[in-house]
């Protein structure tokens, strides 16, 4: 979307999926909202993201539910369960919960799926300010692989315009901020078909002719290269990967992904990673148990040194009141947020024996961030020399940016010990 800014920088904040699934409440929203409020709007987390199936009262733990009943409008839009969001009762939707995380000084985003409600077909209703019914604009022939909610929208009527515009007129009463669009970048793997593509195109018009600012995030990945030019076009962020989850291949994976996209991380539009699944998570999710997060704290270190230098969008996915002083710390470093918020010129610039590097600029001034992974399954000695990590100086002072404190010198060469699946994070300056 070039032609508004709606975000400057990777937007920061917590996604209910990880944590809670399809089933999260209003309460433990709320829970998460006030914890972010005390504890890190400062440090610029600020979105609050209700991931899929609100609109079900019986969603279920750990997975979907085929033909699921939906809550739906006269026009054929979902609307929140109010067994699960009482605060939406009576027509209210989500504007009393947007107003209540608004007052918190943070920003309310949803889930969608792409499409119209098959229920909204099967009962045939009008779609808002138009003679056009759901039979209309559905393509039935163009569904989710994984989610039995919704058909496609036809872009060859204006009925199919018109309802897109319809759901962000919702969305702006309700006072949404950011959303989250499922079903739109890949199907079964693949770049995005034609159909989905179209839709992708009938969301964003529907955001652009909108009076408030709306977020737009595309799901799921991994989105094709290919795409990008589109994907910049008509959104701010876009999923790069399947969903990823707390196993150490995947942040594997994650490092070829990210080579392959690294010419495309800004401004103003952002290659998305997928969320955080540390901390609390797998209270009713999708997939596993609940937990505390997996990876090691050397692997989150790396997680949040990867994402930082990349410039990804950074959704914690776990259930935040439930942080330990660890996990907190993790997510609270300025100066590695700074990383992620304010860099240039983000690139990775070594890989050798499963070592990688990858470098950003400063903001501002001539210093430069260096990160080192250790991608091995052994601890180990690495000795880089500096031209190799494309380094112009042969000497620099050091500042590690997770032990917080200045650690001299380097001349020539790298040279320190690494555990394995660990990163150190520098800030080098002449």
């Amino acid at each position: 979307m070039k032609n508004k800014i709606l975000a400057s920088t990777p937007p920061m904040g917590w996604n209910s999926w990880d944590c809670f699934g399809t089933s999260v409440t209003e309460d433990e929203v709320k829970a998460n909202a006030e914890y972010m409020a005390a504890n890190l709007l400062k440090h610029g987390w600020e979105y609050i993201v209700i991931d899929i199936q609100w609109s079900e009262p019986n969603a279920k733990a750990h997975g979907y539910r085929k033909f699921a009943k939906l809550e739906i409008d006269k026009y054929g839009r979902l609307i929140p369960a109010v067994n699960r969001f009482p605060s939406s009762a009576d027509g209210k939707g989500f504007k009393p919960l947007a107003e209540y995380i608004h007052n918190l000084g943070l920003k309310l985003g949803i889930h969608i799926m792409r499409g119209i409600p098959r229920q909204a077909v099967k009962e045939n209703l009008l779609i808002k300010n138009t003679e056009y019914h759901a039979q209309d604009i559905a393509d039935t022939n163009s569904v989710c692989p994984w989610n039995t909610d919704m058909y496609g929208v036809r872009s060859d009527t204006p009925g199919g315009q018109a309802y897109y515009n319809s759901i962000i007129e919702l969305y702006e009463e309700w006072g949404v901020d950011y959303i989250k669009a499922d079903d739109m970048t890949a199907l079964n793997g693949k770049p995005a078909d034609e159909n989905r593509l179209n839709d992708i195109k009938m969301l964003s018009n529907a955001i652009k002719n909108n009076i408030r600012p709306i977020v737009l995030s595309l799901s799921p990945g991994p989105a094709g290269i290919s795409q990008a030019d589109f994907l910049e076009e008509h959104a701010q962020l876009w999923r790069i990967s399947d969903d990823f989850w707390d196993k150490w291949s995947d942040i594997l994976q994650m490092f070829d992904y990210m080579r392959t996209w690294q010419k495309h991380i800004g401004p103003n539009t952002w290659p998305d990673a997928d969320m955080l699944p540390i901390g609390k998570i797998g209270i009713r999710a999708e997939r596993g148990e609940n937990r505390f997060t997996r990876f090691t704290r050397d692997e989150q270190i790396t997680l949040i040194s990867l994402w930082s230098l990349f410039r990804s969008p950074l959704m914690f996915g776990g259930n935040l009141p439930d942080n330990d002083e660890f996990t907190l710390e993790l997510i609270t470093n300025d100066e590695v947020l700074s990383i992620n918020q304010h860099s240039s010129n983000n690139r990775e610039v070594y890989n050798q024996n499963g070592i990688i590097a990858w470098s950003a600029d400063t903001k501002d001034s001539e210093e430069i961030y260096l990160g080192i992974f250790n991608t091995t399954d052994s601890d180990t000695n690495v000795v880089i020399e500096l031209k190799e990590l494309k380094l112009i100086n042969n000497k620099y002072s050091v500042r590690d940016l997770w032990e917080k404190e200045n650690t001299g010198s380097i001349t020539n060469l790298i040279s320190f010990d690494m555990n394995k699946h660990s990163a150190r994070l520098l800030k080098l300056s002449n």
